[in-house]
């Protein structure tokens, strides 16, 4: 692809005196959390200004940070090999564990947010429960640090990358911690060190970001390699997955970001330039943003508009979504009843707690209708009636078209 025109950011954060480490958008659209030095620092993204004073708990500088399914926590892996929860509304440090020994270098939450998973240099993962706060299980990955750890959207397995000529990719049964498979055959000569991994919502694609540049995607049923997405210089040092599944962005040691067409594999524009490496990425929940931010001489944050990137690029469709529940987290399904129209009495409700299903969006010339989802059959409903809502939902929801009817569904 021809690069010629530079992108600029829409929303530049200033004021670090140290590099920023990590990047979270919240729910609703508002704010951010950032990461750098010890601290964590709450931005209004309607302003540009910073709220409140910055949160610490120690010295010890963090090197990772998750957010909860319900968007109400922030977990955090540190230096000291402190894993810590903290309450987003109060700014506070809630609970800490500290079984790992040494650096806690990535954490990933449990679809449901009743487990967090870690990875750290101590060689180990553990799962947590995140009510005790005991670490229920522990692995011994065999490589000479964990770099990289996250969940299957179903919770079954856990992936983990990091550095080893053996061992530098491997998944995990959750409840085990038993081998399942072992990525070694594919590893391309130079990837001595997988640095950063992602898995789509439906679980039939694990995405690696590597220490030579490259970022590859994996069947999840046969665990063979689907393709290289080929175009950074240096270390992929970050990757996130767009909520609706459609748009992978990346972030590198080489000065710049991607933003990649995951149906076919091809870098959507010109690289998002930077003046310093970039360490992390994350999308808001409405994927029209996408954020940035850069280490070492740079110290700053950064916004990009991703529907007029993709406008320029001529790929509007990619911030369309045909399957929204995928994405959502099973603990936001399990306050929703849906009404069936046909054959049914609008009285008698399904009560999605217990079934995972999914909410199909068909588009047409006039007007648009939607389809449920349960097993194989598909029934036309009415209307959906949500009665706790999240803002992650309506938003979703917004973005998809539905802003237009959208208090019908709070």
């Amino acid at each position: 692809m021809e690069e010629t025109q530079a992108i600029v950011p829409c929303r530049k954060f200033e004021g670090y005196a140290e590099w920023v480490k990590g990047t979270l958008h919240l729910p609703g659209g508002q704010w951010m959390i950032h990461s750098y030095g010890s601290l964590l620092r709450l931005w209004d993204l309607t302003n540009g200004e910073q709220i409140g004073e910055d949160w610490q708990d120690g010295e010890s500088r963090v090197i990772a940070i998750a957010l909860s399914p319900d968007g109400k926590k922030v977990c955090c892996g540190s230096g000291d090999g402190a894993v810590r929860i903290w309450n987003i509304d109060t700014g506070k440090a809630i609970t800490k564990w500290t079984e790992h020994t040494d650096i806690v270098s990535s954490l990933c939450w449990s679809r449901d947010g009743g487990r967090v998973v870690s990875g750290s240099y101590d060689l180990t993962t553990k799962v947590w429960d995140v009510e005790s706060g005991v670490a229920i299980l522990s692995i011994e990955t065999g490589v000479s640090c964990v770099e990289a750890v996250i969940f299957s959207p179903d919770t079954t397995m856990i992936a983990t990358g990091g550095r080893g000529h053996i061992q530098f990719l491997n998944i995990w049964d959750s409840t085990t911690g038993n081998l399942v498979a072992n990525l070694k055959e594919y590893r391309p000569a130079r990837a001595l060190r997988m640095n950063c991994l992602a898995w789509t919502a439906e679980g039939n694609m694990l995405i690696s970001g590597a220490w030579d540049g490259s970022i590859m995607t994996w069947d999840t049923t046969t665990w063979q390699p689907i393709s290289v997405l080929q175009g950074h210089t240096a270390t992929v040092m970050d990757i996130a997955i767009s909520l609706n599944g459609r748009i992978l962005a990346s972030t590198s040691w080489d000065n710049t970001a991607r933003l990649w067409n995951l149906e076919d594999g091809q870098p959507i524009s010109s690289p998002l330039q930077h003046a310093s490496a970039v360490t992390s990425t994350s999308f808001s929940t409405d994927g029209q943003l996408v954020h940035t931010a850069s280490g070492f001489s740079d110290k700053n944050a950064y916004t990009w508009d991703v529907s007029a990137i993709l406008r320029g690029a001529g790929l509007d469709e990619l911030l369309s979504n045909t399957d929204v529940s995928s994405a959502i987290p099973h603990s936001y399904l399990g306050t929703q009843h849906i009404a069936i129209q046909d054959g049914v009495s609008d009285k008698s409700f399904l009560d999605v707690r217990d079934t995972l299903i999914k909410l199909h969006i068909v588009f047409e010339p006039e007007h648009f209708r939607m389809m449920l989802q349960d097993s194989n059959s598909k029934i036309p409903i009415r209307y959906l009636r949500v009665f706790l809502m999240t803002p992650q939902i309506t938003m979703m929801y917004a973005v998809n078209g539905f802003h237009r009817v959208s208090s019908d569904f709070r």
